[in-house]
């Protein structure tokens, strides 16, 4: 299982630097590029909110899980899921 993130996409987007993305959410240039290459090993809530805030987007457009067991079957369960995307329902429910 591998959470990826995808703070570059949501920049790259907004033609938004990551000096300019760091001083809005008042981190370091150096901590937004710990989290923007996925070696963080966790994220505040507080610092969650900065991110969406200022991005104008949902948690679930900047972390995403990824199943590392089956990458070969992109529309399996689980295989990418957007943190705020809805569970699939079994057929009969």
């Amino acid at each position: 299982m591998a959470i990826v993130v995808r703070i570059d996409v949501e920049l790259a987007k907004r033609k938004m630097s990551v000096g300019e993305f760091a001083e809005r959410i008042g981190l370091t240039p150096a901590n937004v590029a710990v989290l923007k290459n996925g070696r963080a090993k966790a994220v505040r809530f507080t610092t969650l909110e900065a991110m969406c805030r200022v991005l104008g987007c949902q948690p679930g457009d900047l972390l995403e899980w990824v199943d590392d067991d089956d990458p070969g079957d992109p529309g399996a369960p689980g295989t990418s899921t957007p943190f705020n995307a809805a569970p699939k329902q079994a057929e009969g429910q």
